[in-house]
């Protein structure tokens, strides 16, 4: 397997970066290369020009903002699980980037690249749902933000426009609520055959708010809507537990292949593992 010829730049800039890519709309950007550089070996990808986003210091790096975090879209998964600010404000997060993968993956690949590439069974996708997050996309047109819940459109299709890439994902602070990430994981490559991440906030035993995001199962992460409705508003015991995860397989249409599970089995697995996180926070 060999990659086609294509071109290379390396900006320093990020006003560089969109300017590249404005001028060249059909160009890829480089962003840890996890997902590119496999789909380019294989000739599934084939661009003329790659923007490699490497250098671009402004794209990197977690602060405290006003009302939660700014996370850079070039910040590595092992620093999302690692640090400390995002564990306290936004642990759900931290906990899908330590299911990224391997350490390897982890220390090369980038929360803007996994969701700008929105694999249907990537981990982050469904923790930036449940934190009820934002997408701050940027061109040379300006910055857009687009809410998590609108950014995934299909499978490895998102909200984007032409000229437009992913420079920060800004995270609502979550140290109120309780949170959890389980998956259950292809013992091979690793990517979820089901994830589901669960974010509560809990007021006198009741559910205030319930944010749960799905990854795995389904064309694109969702938010399971109809399970959240069921939990609001009422205290958080094994019965309600049980009529969520029967309703969570609802929302969106179940695949099944013959390479991970049957629509099936991914559906009960989907219904055991929304239990399993809302019995830990519970």
């Amino acid at each position: 397997m060999t990659m086609t010829r294509f071109e290379y730049t390396r900006p320093t800039a990020l006003a560089d970066a969109l300017h590249d890519l404005a001028e060249y709309p059909e160009a890829r950007v480089l962003a840890g290369g996890m997902s590119l550089l496999p789909l380019m070996k294989m000739e599934l990808a084939t661009p003329e020009r790659l923007i490699d986003l490497g250098r671009v210091e402004e794209l990197q790096g977690i602060t405290e903002i006003a009302d939660g975090i700014r996370i850079g879209a070039m910040t590595r998964h092992y620093r999302l699980a690692a640090d400390a600010l995002i564990a306290r404000d936004a642990s759900v997060v931290a906990q899908a980037a330590a299911h990224v993968g391997d350490p390897q993956v982890r220390h090369r690949g980038t929360i803007g690249g996994s969701l700008a590439h929105a694999d249907p069974a990537a981990d982050l996708p469904a923790a930036v749902l449940a934190a009820d997050a934002v997408i701050e996309a940027a061109s040379t047109a300006g910055t857009r933000m687009i809410p998590a819940a609108d950014f995934f459109v299909g499978p490895l299709v998102t909200a984007l426009q032409p000229g437009e890439m992913i420079v920060a994902v800004r995270v609502p602070r979550q140290r109120d609520r309780r949170q959890h990430y389980e998956k259950v994981p292809h013992p091979a490559s690793g990517y979820a055959v089901v994830g589901v991440a669960v974010s509560l906030a809990l007021a006198e035993g009741r559910v205030r708010d319930a944010r749960i995001g799905v990854t795995g199962t389904a064309g694109h992460a969702f938010r399971a809507r109809a399970a959240e409705r069921v939990l609001e508003g009422e205290s958080l015991t094994a019965a309600l537990i049980a009529e969520a995860s029967g309703l969570v397989a609802d929302e969106a249409e179940i695949l099944g292949d013959s390479v991970y599970a049957s629509a099936e089995y991914r559906r009960h697995l989907l219904q055991v593992s929304l239990s399993r996180a809302l019995q830990r926070v519970a």
